[in-house]
């Protein structure tokens, strides 16, 4: 199920990309030093408590499959991501020590990894989608393994030797020691080898027929998207080739390190996907570290960053917070506090398809995740309980990012700033239409003060120092006047968040859920779903809802439940008598997420 990222960024945000681009490029700004301005690009939208699309994706980084279905289903569905951005599936090496980059060395392209079975991974991506979270693979299309060994799921290989796929004449044979070494020279930076990574031809029909056949086996196993890694070493046209060999219409983006200087572009790539932009990152490190928060009321394009509806962009990735791709001034989570304000302004802030890191502890650079004997990876959810904080850090589930992705989806449709103020240092607020509003204090001391935030008159949740449930709030609450001003007191080094569908005492949201059983039944019976909300029965057979034989033996409903919720249910089947079969085994869970739909595929339990 594609929740909100469809084929490309640029199908869903075309409509408003004018707009943000005269929001962020073309408006003109005071120069007192305590200003505000309304930077508003058009009507305001309602801002009743609506479905709201999916916009922010996880990356995962190193998990194992089954940790990463468990997230889905616990965290990731129920907050509203749109997707899991995974560690590369394939057989990769198996260097001395687990460094974390032999996932980017494949000796063959078996869906067998440091992080599970071809068969964990199917069952990753299925549960996955039943709780509306697309599984975008990181795929390595440019190059295979250096040196020579046993992949980590037993398959021999020697440089240029790569059994069943691949031999000696379909790598590029530069001079010397065949490394890149000027990146000035496009020649060398797409047809020689990344520290000693053999380098394929990948302008050879046959090559690009192994490629795109990989990436076709991940589409069949259901994955929706890919990110291309070093996709700058790999010539565009080469690319668009073989994306024309893969069935579907994948979401795609592009590693292109472009911070500016060298030939290759990042808008060479923008024909076959998204890309990411590096200087995003680069940019968000520079102004949080050492600048002034001021300077961001213009932050995009008009810094020299590309166009948003191309862009993928990310505080920090697992390259550059290594210090690798551009790293140096990146913003990571050895940053503490600062480090979440970050993620807020990123994910407030109207501006490409975002990414947030999820990353596991390391002083060493080179250091591979927590693992076992063998080399495979020791989840977070190996004992059955969630180890984050210790040997793996899990950004994501802070509460200063998590709620902020419910903050992204719910304003994307005011993909605009309005509101805009700043102390002309490190104090900044500003509004997204009127759906949502944020306060940010990169400073030493409370900033207090009234803001008009844009939001109707009422209580909303802040959900920066609160989680909300679909009518209360578990922390502090904002109360926004008639006039649509509020007063805040915002701590040192601390930041405020409001959205419309985090309003306190509303309706909740209600999310469609489509239940489909697979169920054979005799004469005279009909299947029915029935759990432990009103709106299945409250566990009273006489009150399930039914489903619909019109496809049998697939009996499908649809049921709207509350956003955010936590539902159990089991389906039955009753005949016209009030006989009542009960399917067997533990009652089904279902993490009912923040926004979008869910369809269930599910079959009767005998």
């Amino acid at each position: 199920m594609r929740m909100f990222k469809p084929t490309s960024l640029r199908d869903h945000v075309k409509v408003i990309a004018a707009a943000a681009a005269l929001v962020l490029g073309a408006c003109q700004w005071a120069e007192s030093s305590d200003r505000a301005e309304s930077v508003d690009s058009g009507d305001l939208v309602p801002t009743a408590a609506l479905p709201a699309p999916r916009t922010v994706f996880v990356h995962l980084f190193e998990w194992k499959w089954t940790d990463v279905a468990k997230e889905c289903e616990t965290f990731l569905g129920p907050k509203g991501f749109a997707a899991v951005q995974i560690s590369p599936a394939a057989e990769h090496r198996k260097a001395p020590g687990n460094p974390w980059w032999q996932r980017y060395q494949p000796v063959s392209y078996r869906v067998e990894s440091r992080s599970g079975t071809r068969a964990e991974f199917l069952n990753m991506v299925q549960r996955c989608k039943a709780v509306g979270v697309d599984i975008y693979a990181d795929a390595i299309i440019n190059h295979m393994a250096s040196g020579d060994g046993i992949g980590i799921a037993g398959s021999p290989y020697q440089h240029y030797a790569y059994p069943g796929i691949y031999q000696n004449q379909d790598f590029h044979h530069c001079a010397g020691d065949g490394d890149i070494h000027d990146y000035q020279n496009r020649a060398e930076v797409q047809g020689c080898e990344l520290v000693d990574l053999a380098d394929l031809v990948t302008d050879s029909a046959y090559v690009r027929g192994k490629i795109a056949g990989y990436l076709q086996d991940l589409a069949s196993l259901g994955v929706a998207g890919f990110r291309f890694d070093a996709a700058k070493h790999v010539p565009a046209a080469d690319v668009a080739n073989i994306l024309s060999r893969v069935s579907g219409t994948p979401y795609v983006f592009q590693e292109v390190i472009d911070l500016g200087g060298e030939p290759i572009t990042a808008g060479e790539y923008f024909a076959t996907g998204d890309v990411t932009e590096f200087k995003h990152s680069s940019e968000i490190g520079r102004v949080f570290k050492t600048g002034n928060l001021a300077w961001l009321r213009t932050f995009g394009p008009t810094w020299g960053m590309m166009a948003s509806d191309k862009a993928v962009v990310f505080t920090d990735n697992h390259d550059n917070q290594r210090g690798h791709g551009g790293g140096g001034t990146v913003v990571t989570h050895k940053d503490g506090q600062l480090y979440n304000l970050a993620n807020i302004f990123m994910l407030a802030w109207p501006y490409g398809y975002p990414q947030v890191m999820s990353s596991y502890a390391f002083t060493n650079p080179d250091a591979g995740p927590p693992a076992d004997a063998n080399g495979n990876t020791r989840g977070p959810w190996a004992t059955g309980t969630l180890n984050c904080g210790t040997e793996w850090v899990c950004e994501h589930r802070r509460r200063q990012i998590g709620n902020m992705v419910a903050f992204h989806n719910v304003t994307q449709a005011a993909f605009s700033v309005s509101n805009w103020w700043d102390n002309g240092a490190n104090q900044i607020s500003f509004s997204r239409g009127n759906l949502g509003f944020v306060a940010i204090n990169k400073e030493g001391g409370t900033l207090s003060r009234t803001f008009t935030t844009g939001l109707p008159a009422g209580v909303y949740c802040d959900v920066i120092h609160g989680d909300f449930n679909g009518t209360t709030c578990s922390g502090p609450t904002v109360t926004v006047s008639s006039t649509g001003t509020a007063t805040f007191s915002v701590a040192a080094m601390d930041a405020v968040a409001l959205h419309g569908n985090a309003k306190v005492g509303g309706t909740p949201t209600q999310i469609a859920v489509g239940f489909e059983a697979n169920a054979t039944t005799v004469w005279g019976q009909n299947v029915f779903v029935v759990g432990n909300t009103a709106a299945l029965g409250n566990w009273n057979p006489a009150s399930a809802v039914a489903l619909s034989s019109a496809a049998y033996p697939l009996w499908r409903a649809t049921v709207n439940l509350a956003a955010s919720s936590t539902v159990e249910y089991k389906y039955i089947k009753r005949d016209g008598a009030g006989a009542v079969v009960w399917e067997s085994g533990a009652n089904r869970v279902l993490a009912v997420p923040a926004s979008g739909s869910v369809q269930l595929h599910d079959t009767f339990r005998n």
